[in-house]
């Protein structure tokens, strides 16, 4: 391969536990390939299993947050900890969600100059301090969210993500995963009819 999609070895499908092949499977239907990350992941059955119980979990629940902020949370934190996985696969989700081509690029750099809601702003400025000093939260970052509509049950899934996504982040660096190709058009151009 030209170029490898991670540093760690990549399992062959039909050597992957069945639940973990049913998965990878379901997510080949939906997208029309499979996204890098799963492959990466496959490398550990247990961590996999784990990993994609967890972002399931936070990211297919009703809440506050509609599915294109949760993808704003990701892009931007994704962006502060320079992770090109997650800022390009999730991206390529945002734009799809939000129906705009512009906005992924715009909040993986500067979501204060993006061109979004100032209630999104304040989603990412909460997101942001949850990614690079949580310690330093304190009763006004929440009340800052209230004052946008957001519930104390949304302020957790705006950290759940942020944090589940440092944990994604930091893996994608170190195994040195690589965007799929069909990540950096999605959104961008007109899908192709089946």
């Amino acid at each position: 391969m030209a170029h490898p999609i991670s540093r760690f070895p990549i399992p062959s499908l039909d050597s992957l536990p069945t639940d973990v092949r049913q998965k990878i499977a379901e997510v080949h239907e939906k997208a029309g390939f499979v996204p890098n990350v799963f492959l990466t992941l496959a490398h550990r059955p247990d961590e996999f299993r784990a990993f994609v119980a967890y972002h399931d979990a936070l990211l297919l629940r009703e809440s506050g947050l509609t599915k294109g902020e949760k993808e704003m949370i990701i892009v931007a934190t994704s962006g502060a900890n320079n992770c090109l996985y997650c800022v390009v696969a999730h991206g390529a989700i945002l734009r799809v969600y939000e129906k705009n081509a512009l906005v992924a690029d715009q909040v993986a750099v500067n979501y204060r100059k993006a061109d979004i809601t100032p209630r999104q702003k304040a989603m990412l400025a909460f997101a942001m301090k949850v990614c690079t000093d949580s310690a330093s939260l304190g009763e006004a970052d929440f009340a800052a969210l209230r004052e946008h509509g957001f519930s104390d049950e949304d302020s957790w899934d705006i950290a759940a993500i942020t944090a589940l996504f440092g944990l994604s982040n930091r893996m994608a660096n170190v195994a040195s995963m690589r965007p799929n190709d069909e990540f950096y058009l999605m959104g961008r151009v007109p899908r192709a009819k089946a």
